[in-house]
């Protein structure tokens, strides 16, 4: 058995020792999952480019569906990327996208899945970035893997030092909002990685289209951690 699917059973069969990791339960009642994909017409009609705009159409929609948070993402080819040169990939834009987004209000916390420890953390500043990230090792039955918390506020990675360690529901961050957050509408990015191929503070969230099997088999689906009914295959 290759790592990816290794890590993909033991997930599944430690399903009910996961915590939660934002408040809310995530459940049909609390959800709306957010197509961000360009088959959603009504993103033709804002300006993707405003924060300001993107920022009223996530919360709008949610006070409109009486939803406590949005989600969704994972692996969904999105047209919103092209908000933002940093996701410019030499003549192939990258626009799959690796992890589920939690979007819900600015200072929401976040806690810890699973025991780990701290394995590192950045301001990644550039505009359509993560903002500051934090990024955890987990070991589980002799399997190492990492979880990657994107678009948090500056003072969750200010008391972290790495090899830190976390249990099972400590409180790791808080989200940011757009002023720091890479210039979005507050959202947790949240992704599990297999392989952090020496990267430290920062991992490619979304992927060019031509390479989605090689990043399926580093990013293993987040659903496993989130138990997000509505996501759920």
């Amino acid at each position: 058995m290759d790592k990816a699917n290794h890590i993909i059973q033991i997930l599944k069969e430690n399903r009910d020792f996961i915590a939660k990791i934002v408040d809310v339960e995530l459940n049909d009642k609390n959800v709306h999952v957010f197509d961000l994909s360009d088959q959603n017409t009504e993103l033709y009609e804002i300006d993707l480019d405003s924060t300001e705009a993107f920022n009223e159409y996530i919360f709008t929609k949610l006070k409109k569906e009486k939803k406590k948070v949005g989600v969704g993402g994972y692996f969904e080819d999105r047209l919103i990327y092209k908000r933002s040169k940093h996701f410019d990939n030499d003549g192939e834009p990258r626009s799959i996208h690796l992890g589920i987004d939690i979007w819900t209000e600015a200072g929401t916390p976040i806690y810890c899945p699973l025991p780990g420890v701290v394995h590192s953390f950045k301001n990644n500043e550039t505009f359509g970035d993560y903002g500051p990230t934090l990024i955890l090792e987990h070991l589980i039955e002799g399997e190492t893997f990492y979880t990657l918390y994107g678009h948090l506020s500056v003072d969750s990675i200010q008391d972290k030092e790495v090899g830190q360690q976390l249990r099972r529901g400590d409180t790791i961050a808080y989200l940011g909002d757009a002023d720091v957050n890479g210039h979005w509408p507050p959202h947790l990015h949240f992704q599990v990685i297999t392989d952090m191929l020496g990267n430290k503070g920062d991992f490619p969230g979304v992927a060019p289209p031509s390479a989605k099997e090689y990043y399926h088999k580093l990013c293993v689906d987040p659903n496993l951690i989130l138990k997000i009914d509505k996501l759920k295959k």
